[in-house]
This record gives structure tokens, sequence and C-alpha cells, in this order.
């Protein structure tokens, strides 16, 4: 029931825009510029941004905005930002995560991860249907943000000196099981993604491979991780994807894909 109430919370229109807001913007949020954003005023927006903080759906803090500290630096504001838990609801109730949990252990100890690759690059192309690769950075975030990717455009300088732009994505839509099965499911999402945008067009999609080191013992999967037998690498928890635009003046976009340290 805690997480129907937690939804409902959005029914507010206004509520709901204040939560979208806050989301998209991957950092802390005052509550001005909320009020701004959503058009309402500073009041109406400290209302909900509460309201969302109490439902579990935000997180609140407070900050100096101005920088500074010691005396004349200014008292506190409070700061808003999405919250690390996830909501969700199922009528009649379900439980896909413990079967794609259990899929991806079963998966991971035989060794299928080649297997798994190839059957989300083909669901990707699937989905992508007939349409030709995708043809720009604008075309990859609509269809990105269509699957819960979140993503988010950043100025970039591409290798060689040439210019470009990055997507990065703030929501990875397998983040439960990658979480457990970073390796895996990383490079199952990557597929996935290679499938749906397409490797023959202007868009690539590299990912920064996992490196042994600097994870927890509970993040770390496979042998020598806990649980496992010893002998293998940990990795981290994360793999972080990005879309690159590859503009060279004379050339066409290189076909490989880039690969950096996590």
């Amino acid at each position: 029931m805690e997480d129907i109430e937690a939804i409902a919370a959005l029914q507010d229109p206004v509520r709901r825009r204040l939560y979208e807001y806050v989301a998209a913007q991957g950092r802390e949020v005052s509550r001005n510029e909320a009020a701004e954003a959503a058009g309402v005023a500073r009041t109406l927006a400290a209302h909900h941004l509460d309201r969302l903080a109490e439902a579990g759906l935000l997180e609140s803090g407070s900050r100096r905005l101005t920088g500074r500290s010691g005396p004349g630096a200014g008292r506190p504001a409070k700061v808003y930002t999405r919250a690390r838990a996830e909501r969700a609801v199922s009528l009649p109730a379900r439980d896909y995560r413990t079967a794609a949990e259990l899929l991806a252990e079963a998966a991971e100890e035989a060794g299928l991860d080649a297997g798994l690759c190839a059957a989300a690059r083909r669901r990707g192309e699937a989905l992508r249907g007939a349409a030709a690769p995708c043809g720009g950075l604008e075309e990859a975030m609509e269809m990105l943000a269509a699957r819960g990717y979140e993503p988010h455009l950043e100025g970039a300088e591409g290798t060689a000196g040439a210019a470009g732009h990055v997507v990065r994505m703030r929501n990875c839509p397998f983040h439960a099981v990658a979480e457990r099965f970073p390796p895996l499911v990383c490079g199952m999402n990557l597929a996935l993604l290679e499938g749906l945008l397409g490797t023959d067009g202007p868009v690539r999609v590299p990912a920064r491979r996992a490196q042994a080191g600097g994870v927890p013992p509970d993040r770390r999967r496979g042998p020598g991780a806990a649980g496992g037998p010893a002998g293998a690498r940990a990795v981290p928890a994360r793999v972080h994807l990005r879309l690159l635009l590859h503009r060279r003046r004379g050339r066409p976009a290189p076909s490989g894909r880039a690969a950096g340290a996590a």
C-alpha cells in the first residue's frame, strides 16, 4: 500500500510537474527554481515539494546556494532531489524482478553472456523495425526517452579534435538486476541499444568497460565475489552508457565503438 500512496501523490498536476522537473535535473533543486520552472508561486511549490518528500518520491536537504560560508553567507535553502527508492504497483501482484534475477543468475553461471547479447541485439532490431539506423542525436534521445532511459545532452569534444555531442542516460530501466549482475545486464543493455539505434549510422553506442577494484564485496559477482568461488576480479556495479555523434570534416564516422574506463 505504501507504493500506491506514493504514486497517488502524483495525481495533482502541479505536484507532478514539480516532480518531473526535479527528477529531470539530476542535481539538487531549490524551491525558487522549481517554482519558476512549474510556473507557480514559491509557497505553493514548497507545499507540494514537501508533500513529495513525505511520500518518499523526493529527498530533501539544505545548503547555502551562494556557495559561501560564515557570517553574511545567508541562511541555508531547502533543496530537493529524486529519491533513490523505486516505486511500482501491480494489480494483481506480480514479481517479475525475482524471475529476472533467477534467469540472470542462471545465465551468468552457464556463461551465456554472448547468447544473451545476441538476443538483446535482435530484440532491439525488432523494436526498430524497418526504420533506418538512427540518423541523429535528437532522434536517438526521443527513442531513449520513450524507453525510460532519461537521456540528456552534453557538449563534448571527440577524439582527434572532432567536435561532437554526447547523450548520457540518467536512468537504467534494468537498474535493480544490473546492480546484482552488472557485466551480464549492462552488456545486454548495450546490445539492446545497438540493435535499437543501429550500428551503421552516425550515432555510436560506446560503453565504459568494467575494471577491477574499488567495489564493495556485496556489489561483486562471479568467482571471488560474495557468494562465489575464489579467483575472479571485481567489477563496478554500473557500466555507464553514452551516445556519441561523430562530426568529422571530410571523413565518415568511424565504424568502431569507443570504450573508456568506468
